[in-house]
């Protein structure tokens, strides 16, 4: 590499949701060199006449390369070396995003559980790992995982999903206290869950307030 060359600058981005109860990760086939025809998390360069920052440029990728959208988009953490990519001294300012099940098709994304994944190309596999410690870090004391939620859910089906994140059960009573104390849920408009047996469950929805931010709390659900 010529002295003061430039180094490779990319966005990875670690696409996250729930699929037949477990977390699952969302792969693209790479369709060049290096590494042309794995499976892969979606990346790639940042676009210095397009994108405004590194947040705008994951937001490109997510939709470019996985064609998702996603309600919640994380910078994760930046990986770079020498060694990490054949072409040169690389950058990776990695992310991550989570996808509610109900959106999560897409015809040119592979979704594999994330505890099922080996090798990936570059350091794919480390970035992975990182962002699903970070997941499961902020599930375990905040309100992350409903952004893997569909517009309307049971408190049964919330819990589960927490569950299905942590890989562990939670207490059903000091679960819904905390989801209270998150104050983070409101009654749905559709209020009751009509395919209930007997008394019909109730229905919730994230409180608009929320939007696209998380909410944070230092008290732990475990």
């Amino acid at each position: 590499m010529p002295e003061h060359a430039q180094p490779i600058v990319t966005v990875d981005v670690v696409i996250l949701s729930l699929q037949d109860g477990a977390l699952n990760v969302a792969l693209v086939r790479r369709d060049h060199e290096p590494h042309a025809g794995d499976w892969s998390l979606p990346g790639g360069w940042v676009h210095a006449d397009q994108d405004a920052d590194a947040l705008a440029a994951a937001y490109r990728i997510l939709a470019a390369k996985a064609g998702l959208d996603s309600p919640y988009l994380e910078q994760l953490k930046t990986f770079a070396n020498r060694h990490r990519d054949a072409r040169g001294w690389s950058v990776s300012i990695a992310h991550y995003a989570l996808v509610p099940m109900t959106q999560a098709a897409a015809p040119q994304v592979k979704w594999r559980p994330v505890d099922d994944i080996g090798s990936l190309p570059f350091d794919h596999a480390e970035i992975l790992r990182t962002a699903v410690e970070r997941v499961r870090s902020k599930t375990a004391y905040s309100s992350l995982p409903v952004h893997l939620m569909p517009p309307t859910f049971t408190l049964t089906e919330l819990q589960r999903v927490y569950e299905q994140v942590l890989g562990m059960a939670l207490d059903k009573r000091t679960f819904r206290r905390r989801i209270e104390e998150l104050n983070l849920v409101e009654p749905a408009a559709a209020a009751r869950d009509a395919a209930a047996a007997h008394r019909p469950a109730q229905r919730y929805r994230v409180k608009r307030r929320f939007g696209k931010e998380l909410a944070m709390s230092d008290r732990n659900l475990v």
